[in-house]
């Protein structure tokens, strides 16, 4: 069996590394530059599964994919020795007003009442017990099962276990198209050259997937959404745990690093770093935690989200015989990529 990933970011290489790990000798990820490029190494690496969960269905899916992650870095660092970061450091999610904290109120209670942890803080010293750097604020909600793992180590562990477990990762290959059998995907074409058969082929091309030449039209429209982001540099480190207020987060990773982010642009794959972009960014994490103001700001940039029509992620079966989904996670790729490719493992052996 061959099966060909398109795509060799965090999905592409999980994808790739558990299917190799079931016992298919012949996996080929595909790369137009190099893996891990585009959002990948360019995410936040939270693990927010209470903090992103917009409703009961995803609040259940979002908590069985965090909690695949702390096994996995294990099996990762045991295969790799690469430490991918993971760290259950929990995220306060601060509240500004009262009509804010009501909301949180609410959020904590249902989860409460499904039997996750969650606890609400009320007034600032209430926030502050668990992180003494928050700002001001009317109190929080604390989800101290969420956490962290640092994207571009993933990737390289991923990259290196998949080298190991004898997966072909073809750097600087653009598919030109995806070759059609009748009603079956049969593989793909490469460079307007080379063809590729593959008994399954995985979309995995995150915001790029849909301008895949030849993806059949009964898989839905990926679209890109651009996220700015900023990295600073706090020495001593002050800040423990990720810290959501408004609309930005922070990300401290534990040596002094601290990510914030991020904006939610509509603008296709325009690749700038804005100046009204970096302040709202800034501007929020300072209000988030002040102290944050003497830190050195480091680095900017951004990337796109893989936005999916209606707005669900698109695993597994694609509805076309021979290709599988593995795209669409918007703001949680990281969260959902050990599940994911579980999924897609299961679907592309199924359809053999």
């Amino acid at each position: 069996m061959r099966a060909v990933v398109i795509g060799g970011g965090v999905m592409g290489c999980a994808s790739a590394l558990e299917l190799a790990s079931r016992g298919v000798r012949d996996v080929v990820v595909l790369e137009r530059s190099v893996p891990g490029a585009e959002a990948s190494s360019a995410a936040g690496g939270i693990l927010g599964a209470q903090v992103e969960a917009r409703n009961p269905r995803e609040l259940d899916a979002f908590v069985a994919a965090r909690e695949m992650h702390e096994a996995w870095a294990s099996e990762l660092r045991e295969l790799t020795g690469i430490d991918v970061g993971f760290r259950r450091c929990g995220i306060l999610t601060i509240a500004r007003n009262d009509e804010e904290l009501a909301a949180l109120g609410r959020e904590v209670a249902a989860q409460r009442e499904r039997g996750i942890e969650a606890a609400t803080l009320t007034g600032e010293r209430g926030a502050r017990e668990i992180e003494p750097e928050v700002g001001a604020c009317r109190g929080a909600a604390w989800f101290a099962r969420d956490g962290q793992v640092d994207p571009p180590r993933l990737l390289r562990a991923l990259v290196a276990a998949c080298a190991d477990a004898g997966v072909t990762i073809r750097a600087g290959t653009t598919v030109s198209r995806v070759v059609m059998r009748g009603e079956r995907c049969a593989g793909v074409e490469l460079d307007g050259q080379e063809e590729l058969e593959a008994d399954v082929t995985v979309l995995a091309a995150g915001s790029w997937s849909s301008l895949v030449p030849g993806v059949p039209s009964p898989v839905p429209r990926v679209r890109p959404v651009r996220g700015q982001m900023v990295e600073l540099d706090q020495r001593p480190p002050r800040l423990r745990r990720i810290v959501f207020g408004g609309h930005t987060y922070v990300v401290p990773r534990g040596d002094g690093r601290v990510v914030a982010g991020s904006t939610m642009e509509e603008v296709g794959h325009r690749r700038e770093v804005t100046a009204g972009g970096v302040s709202d960014i800034l501007g929020g994490a300072l209000a988030n935690v002040p102290s944050l103001r003497a830190a050195e700001l480091v680095r900017t940039w951004c990337n796109f989200r893989p936005c999916p029509e209606g707005d669900v992620e698109l695993v597994g079966p694609s509805g076309v015989a021979g290709l599988v989904l593995a795209t669409g996670h918007h703001r949680n790729g990281i969260l959902l990529a050990r599940a994911t490719a579980l999924a897609v493992a299961d679907a592309a052996l199924a359809a053999t």
